[in-house]
């Protein structure tokens, strides 16, 4: 592909794409990988409702999953991929600060009920639908993220996304299932 049509596809996605609303930090969502345009610094995911969002990244990306960061994270990374993107607005520039790939090598997911969030520990209190419970840790971005994003989630049933650090269940994203 020439780059003058790399350039006529991405101005079209960001066209098409929706405004995101005003944010102030970092935000997170889901999707499907579509496009990695490493060589420019692009990378182009679909979110579940079909909405393709245009990404920039800097040399300090960080890929869970991915070996390296920025352009060295992608390999594996491939087109299809379900992956988390944690992004910054800057007008209507997102710029992803950290992707983390889900399954094989990336984060795993598991599925219960919170019954505590301890913000200033970076614990997160899960009931398992077996009865069980577990507390696991959050990243610094998991908590400033569930701050942010997801108000009271004490109760609410949710999806967490993790990774097996050194022994420990260390989430690096949540998010309420409907």
């Amino acid at each position: 592909m020439t780059a003058n049509a790399v350039l006529g596809v991405l101005m079209l996605a960001a066209a098409t794409a929706q405004t995101p609303p005003p944010v102030r930090g970092t935000i997170a969502l889901e999707g499907t990988t579509q496009k990695v345009y490493a060589a420019m610094h692009i990378v182009i995911v679909k979110t579940i409702d079909g909405v393709e969002h245009v990404f920039h990244f800097t040399k300090d990306l960080l890929v869970h999953g991915g070996k390296g960061s920025g352009v060295d994270a992608f390999p594996g990374l491939e087109e299809g991929r379900t992956v988390v993107v944690h992004y910054t607005v800057a007008g209507a520039e997102e710029t992803a600060q950290e992707i983390d790939r889900i399954g094989d090598e990336g984060l795993r997911t598991t599925e219960g009920i919170v019954t505590r969030v301890d913000r200033g520990r970076k614990q997160i209190t899960i009931k398992y639908f077996d009865g069980t419970s577990e507390t696991l840790s959050l990243t610094n971005r998991a908590a400033a993220e569930a701050e942010q994003g997801l108000g009271q989630v004490t109760g609410a049933t949710v999806v967490v996304y993790y990774r097996d650090e050194a022994g420990n269940k260390v989430v690096h994203y949540f998010k309420r299932t409907p």
